[in-house]
């Protein structure tokens, strides 16, 4: 499997991104799929969520109310959109499959990087 995430880049704090995940080895509509960040010093977090048989979400509190996970109509790209950024949001993004990540059988991308300037 290989994970091909782009989108990040360099805001200032109250700005918007929309990052996109794209994947070959695995198809988006066999697996529910999430969006991940790493900030330097901290521990990976799943930030948003997306079930493939009901399409529901969820998001971590940190970014609850500001995120939209969402995907094409294809099946091919999944995004991640944050709005009002902060700082607090600078990390490195990645997608991946929560099914995998937990059982330590996920293979990750390189990730986008997002930095949040004040």
């Amino acid at each position: 499997v290989l994970l091909v995430e782009s989108g990040g880049g360099s805001v200032q704090a109250g700005g918007s991104l929309k990052l996109s995940c794209t994947a070959s080895g695995l198809v988006f509509n066999t697996e529910d799929m999430g969006w991940y960040r790493q900030a330097p010093g901290k521990q990976r977090e799943l930030v948003a969520a997306m079930t493939v048989r009901s399409s529901s979400v969820t998001y971590a509190d940190s970014v609850k109310g500001r995120a939209t996970i969402s995907r094409d109509s294809a099946w091919t790209t999944i995004y991640l959109e944050i709005d009002s950024l902060t700082p607090e949001d600078t990390a490195q993004y990645y997608c991946n499959a929560p099914s995998l990540v937990v059982r330590g059988w996920a293979s990750w991308g390189r990730g986008t990087q997002v930095t949040v300037s004040s």
